[in-house]
């Protein structure tokens, strides 16, 4: 008899395992898969939670389908993670600053800095899937959080 927390090891290893097969693309698709496993109780706002816990990124695939992935390190992503080699290039206008990254990996940046405090000068982010729209604390400031940015990335990007 299966406990409750081997039933849930279970669940959130075949949702891994579905992921890495990088070929669905709704979370409804996910539920079926799942359901077709035998995890009859599941549904869709149980897999949502889930794709958000484990940071899944909708991506292209190889046939350039648009489908769910999981990034290659689970959990909140850190300025020394593999991520800062996924900025490609940061640009403002005085007012905005926009961060291009390479594909699917613009929300998983946007947690990143999300983390950081005001006082270092983001104060909120918007992540699409290869582009970020970073609010500063203070536009008045905003070379100074560019410098910021760039360092956090180790990288000159300007």
């Amino acid at each position: 008899m299966m406990t409750g927390q081997m039933k849930q090891e279970a669940l959130i290893q075949a949702f891994k395992d579905l992921l890495k097969q990088e070929q669905f693309g709704s979370q409804g698709d996910i539920v079926e898969a799942l359901k077709s496993q035998g995890f009859d109780n599941i549904s869709q706002s149980k897999v949502s939670r889930m794709l958000s816990k484990f940071g899944a990124v909708r991506t292209r695939n190889a046939r350039q389908e648009m489908v769910y992935c999981l990034p290659a390190e689970l959990g909140v992503p850190t300025a020394k993670s593999p991520l800062r080699q996924l900025v490609l290039d940061i640009e403002h206008n005085d007012v905005m600053i926009i961060i291009r990254t390479s594909p699917g990996a613009a929300q998983l940046i946007a947690r990143l800095l999300d983390s950081l405090s005001k006082s270092d000068g983001v104060l909120g982010t918007i992540a699409g899937d290869d582009t970020i729209f970073i609010a500063p604390t203070n536009v008045t400031a905003i070379k100074q959080t560019i410098e910021k940015l760039e360092l956090l990335f180790s990288r000159n990007l300007s």
